[in-house]
């Protein structure tokens, strides 16, 4: 489990990185409007987080890849709909500075992450007892 939090961790911070950059570097420079290149450099990162979760994070080589992809994808999409509507929610009703109702945003929403992804996403499917 420690190993797991350890890579979870090195990994999304390596894929947030990616994303910064694409956005602030690559995309918004060279006149893509902010919140388009936030959705690429999503798409981009998500590509680390896959393939680094996958094998560094929760060693699901055996998960193949058509059951594993659109299963992370889907809880990577749910992650950053959760982040954008619990940010909003918070900022707009509560009394929280912005920095932190991000760091509680960004806390739960990495639980939640977590765990779907290695339940379900990268989870071995057992089979069912009758």
């Amino acid at each position: 489990m420690m190993r797991e939090l350890f890579w979870f961790g090195a990994v999304g911070f390596s894929a947030m990185a990616v994303h910064y950059a694409v956005v602030t570097v690559w995309l918004v420079p060279y006149g893509l409007p902010p919140l388009l290149a936030n959705v690429a450099g999503f798409l981009i990162a998500f590509q680390v987080s896959y393939w680094g979760h996958r094998g560094l994070t929760f060693q699901a080589s055996e998960v193949a890849h058509a059951r594993g992809l659109p299963r992370f994808f889907a809880v990577a999409a749910l992650a950053f709909g959760v982040n954008e509507a619990m940010y909003f929610l918070l900022l707009r009703y509560t009394s929280l500075d912005y920095r932190m109702a991000l760091l509680l945003v960004l806390i739960l929403v990495a639980a939640l992450t977590f765990v779907l992804s290695k339940l379900w996403a990268f989870g071995k499917d057992k089979p069912l007892n009758r």
